[in-house]
């Protein structure tokens, strides 16, 4: 394999893999692709109504469960006075608030914040076999179990199967001129009317499960849950809407209860209520991730940064700009040529920048240098030893830094107080580099690479401080796979630079 073959090998598996990673962190985890990128949660709120007689009360309200596509975020309970608790009961989760000796009306609020997940989810697993009770209807009369039994035979002649047969049966339930047997069985059963197709359904073997919830959307009030019935086959879950039949499951369907058992009791008082509201608000993506509730969802993600503490987070914001930096130098001077004062010293002067700006960081880069050439030059009559007179140099530039410091914050510039965060010794070792460029080949040396070296770190400093950049380079480390693959490329190519170019264009011509 030759040596070419290689190395495009390698880059195409390296940007292979980083764009991979990539689409499939935008596409399917919902990392924002571009910075500021917001997403909608939405709070749900319940408010409990009642009436205190002067007795102990005891209020009970089914509590919605994890479910799929939708992420409970947080909850929080306002109930002055009120003990609170939450409980897991066979009907699943519930919450309880309590308190002795209640009077008049009272009011308690419980909400949450939920976020519906991008992407497609798996479907809920079938019910267990044990979790169906068979249903007999012993407890109606004769003359309504008769009306019932014809309704349902009625149907089925009209049905092929379990889901056309749910359809048929809401359908009856739901027309604007219902059948005699629906008229009778709503209204001498004495139930609703989710809990006689539940009842129906279940007589007749099918797996059947109530479902109530509301629909995610802005500035609601006052609104009730939605009743739906939830249908088995044996394959597949088909969801019910009572008023239109079979609906698809919106993704912005919250599930807030399921089962047979009641939304809410109260003990003890009279005159409950219970109403639900919603507010939808946009949040930053970031900030989700920040507080690490994407992260939970995906094993991907929580084998990434965003599971560091936020300082380390913060470190490593930085850190990763580096290798954009070391890109912007391989372009720079394999490509077009410059020539700088060491490799990558213009990356470090360029995070120094960022912490200073642009301008006070070059004014205090070349009055620290010049000032170093000068100490240097006299350092040199006194014959030292190399290692003897690098660590002269770095001591005499901490004490300028520390002397523009102190005169910067008597005089009042702040922006000279961020000199600390220029690298002193790579400071030091380019005072020594220029130094001895200076005595071999002359000033015009110097102030090329010396110019060469800011040009660089400038154009570095505004590839760095881009937001995208920065947002691509946290959100999407495996970019720099593919950053890698580019790098690798470029240093295959041993052609004309473009200063070479401009230089023997009078040859060529």
């Amino acid at each position: 394999m030759s040596r070419r073959f290689q190395v495009l090998l390698i880059t195409f598996t390296l940007a292979f893999t980083g764009f991979f990673i990539v689409w499939y962190k935008v596409g399917v985890l919902g990392i924002p692709f571009l910075p500021h990128e917001k997403r909608s949660v939405y709070t749900i709120g319940a408010e409990i109504s009642f009436v205190g007689q002067k007795k102990s009360v005891l209020v009970s309200m089914a509590l919605p469960e994890p479910q799929e596509g939708i992420q409970i975020l947080s909850e929080d309970v306002a109930s002055s006075g009120f003990g609170y608790a939450e409980g897991e009961t066979v009907n699943g989760k519930r919450a309880e608030w309590s308190k002795r000796n209640v009077v008049g009306p009272q009011m308690l609020y419980y909400s949450l914040e939920v976020l519906i997940e991008p992407g497609e989810h798996k479907p809920k697993p079938p019910i267990a076999p044990s979790e169906q009770e068979t249903e007999t209807l012993s407890d109606l009369p004769n003359m309504l179990q008769d009306t019932a039994k014809n309704l349902l035979h009625d149907v089925r002649s009209r049905s092929a199967d379990t889901h056309s047969f749910t359809a048929q049966l809401i359908k009856d339930f739901s027309a604007k001129e219902p059948s005699q047997a629906v008229k009778i069985l709503l209204a001498q059963a004495g139930e609703s009317k989710i809990d006689l197709l539940y009842r129906l359904l279940r007589y007749r073997k099918i797996s059947v499960r109530k479902i109530h919830g509301l629909y995610l959307e802005s500035a609601r009030r006052n609104i009730a849950l939605t009743p739906m019935l939830d249908v088995y086959d044996g394959k597949d879950w088909q969801l019910y809407d009572l008023n239109k039949g079979k609906v698809v499951r919106d993704k912005n369907f919250f599930v807030w209860q399921q089962g047979n058992n009641s939304l809410i009791e109260v003990t003890g008082a009279k005159k409950s209520n219970i109403s639900f509201s919603l507010n939808e608000r946009q949040v930053p993506v970031q900030y989700l991730l920040d507080k690490k509730e994407l992260v939970k969802k995906a094993a991907i993600l929580d084998f990434s940064l965003f599971t560091l503490p936020i300082s380390e987070q913060n470190t490593y914001r930085h850190i990763l700009l580096v290798p954009f930096g070391a890109l912007v130098v391989v372009l720079l001077r394999i490509m077009i040529g410059l020539r700088t004062s060491g490799t990558f010293m213009p990356v470090l002067i360029a995070l120094a920048f960022m912490e200073t700006t642009l301008s006070a960081g070059l004014v205090m880069f070349i009055m620290i240098v010049g000032m170093g050439l000068i100490i240097r030059s006299y350092l040199s009559s006194l014959n030292l030893l190399l290692v003897a007179r690098i660590s002269a140099v770095m001591i005499v530039v901490i004490l300028i830094m520390s002397f523009m410091s102190i005169l910067s914050f008597k005089l009042g510039i702040k922006e000279v107080l961020t000199v600390t965060f220029f690298p002193m010794i790579i400071l030091a070792w380019t005072i020594e580099r220029m130094s001895i460029l200076w005595e071999e080949e002359g000033a015009k040396e110097v102030f090329i690479q010396g110019g060469g070296s800011l040009i660089v770190a400038v154009c570095a400093y505004f590839v760095m401080s881009d937001p995208f950049v920065s947002h691509m380079a946290f959100n999407f480390p495996e970019l720099l796979l593919v950053v890698l693959a580019v790098i690798i490329m470029i240093g295959r190519y041993s052609g004309y630079r473009l200063s070479e170019l401009i230089r023997f264009r009078s040859m060529v011509e």
